[in-house]
């Protein structure tokens, strides 16, 4: 590194203060206003004896200086961590889809699966599935978000492994490239402690929120906690506004943001789930993200023979209120959700508007479901459904109650 900087030296014989540019790693000479005038020829010798001895001891301090110099070109006021959890997070995912997968066994249960010479990882119809996944039944073995399995069953470990399960290959290829390009830079800045405590909490809180719309149907996806590393970096760069110099990147934040919270009124697209982790990851973010003024960490980190600025506080007050603020929303915002749903309140009853966040009808598109509805009728161990639209009528062997299995053999008996 070749800038300069000035270190300004006190000199304790006579006081006078002389700038001396410095480059790290390279010898130094000193100021012409700090050399002697020259004496006369009789002196002259004596004196050049005399300032020979004292250039020598002022190399010896300008080395010291170009040293202090170097430390404080190599000061790094935060650690920077090496990023493992998020590549981790990610190899998880794709393992898992590929046991979903092999345990769906496509050729098993229909003739028309996607990519048949992959075997029993084939995939589903795309009439079923147009992600290239595995069947809803499936999803639900594995773990996916069922209201009525969370209420009913009290299975609420659901709410969180639905985060681990896609629906197909467009789905998890779209949340992990997104899961990479986000993660790694939090967990460099901050660590895996405190972004995997966010990642879990805020696709917890995405789970909340959209089994209070959200009661029919499954819901799988990491979207809910993607949105909470998204609104943690806003809430990042807001407590900890005072340590960056560019603010640019906080407008180029908020649009992205946006741009990824319209896309949500599309149909087929859990939107309450990527509010619910979004609003989760933007309080988590003043909690977990804070950091200490960079004059406070400086002043640490000041090398020998500096005299360091007089004292400041860690944080300020500003980021201590806004701490205490989003702790209390987020436990209170928690609890009443968990209640609420445990009770198997439907808010969209209390709410005639709300379901426009997650889709806007436009005559390119409907919001409709595409929901079928068929009549059963059971016989000993078999299953009679009738479709209501066309009339159709089918008999199936009934292993167990599972809905979402009821919902996929209708859907084909209407189709």
């Amino acid at each position: 590194m070749d800038s300069k900087i000035e270190i300004k030296v006190t000199n304790p014989k006579n006081g006078d203060k002389v700038v001396h540019s410095v480059r790290p790693g390279h010898a130094t000479s000193p100021s012409p206003s700090s050399q002697p005038s020259q004496p006369s020829d009789g002196r002259r010798r004596r004196q050049g004896q005399g300032y020979g001895h004292g250039e020598g001891e002022g190399q010896r301090n300008r080395g010291r200086e170009g040293q202090h110099a170097g430390r404080l070109i190599d000061f790094m006021p935060f650690k920077k961590w090496v990023p493992w959890m998020i590549p981790g997070f990610v190899l998880v995912n794709i393992f898992l889809f590929m046991i979903t997968m092999y345990i769906n066994n496509c050729p098993k249960s229909s003739k028309k699966c996607v990519g048949s010479f992959l075997g029993r990882f084939s995939f589903q119809p795309f009439k079923e599935n147009p992600l290239l996944g595995p069947s809803s039944s499936t999803l639900e073995k594995m773990g996916a978000l069922e209201v009525s399995k969370v209420v009913k069953s009290r299975q609420a470990w659901r709410m969180i492994s639905c985060i681990w399960l896609h629906a197909g290959v467009f789905h998890i290829l779209a949340n992990m490239l997104s899961l990479l390009f986000i993660g790694i830079r939090l967990e460099q800045e901050f660590g895996f402690v405190r972004i995997g405590m966010l990642y879990l909490i805020a696709g917890f809180g995405g789970s909340i929120l959209s089994s209070l719309f959200i009661q029919t149907g499954i819901s799988v996806g990491a979207s809910g906690a993607l949105f909470g590393l998204l609104g943690s970096m806003l809430s990042e760069l807001i407590t900890n506004w005072t340590i960056y110099s560019n603010k640019a990147p906080l407008l180029t934040l908020v649009l992205v943001i946006v741009i990824n919270l319209a896309m949500g009124i599309l149909p087929h697209v859990d939107n309450f789930a990527h509010i619910g982790g979004f609003i989760s990851g933007f309080l988590l973010g003043f909690v977990f993200l804070i950091r200490p003024q960079f004059g406070y960490v400086s002043q640490k980190k000041v090398p020998p023979g500096y005299i360091a600025p007089s004292r400041k506080p860690k944080h300020k007050t500003y980021q201590y209120v806004l701490w205490v603020c989003s702790l209390i929303l987020l436990i209170a915002g928690f609890a009443i959700g968990l209640i609420l749903l445990l009770r198997g309140v439907n808010l969209n009853e209390h709410c005639s508007w709300c379901h426009y966040m997650s889709c806007i009808p436009t005559p390119l598109w409907s919001c409709r479901n595409g929901q079928v509805y068929c009549q059963s009728t059971e016989f000993g161990k078999s299953l009679n459904l009738t479709c209501i639209s066309n009339g159709k009528s089918e008999i199936y062997p009934l292993t167990e109650e599972n809905t979402s299995q009821v919902q996929q053999l209708c859907s084909k008996l209407c189709g």
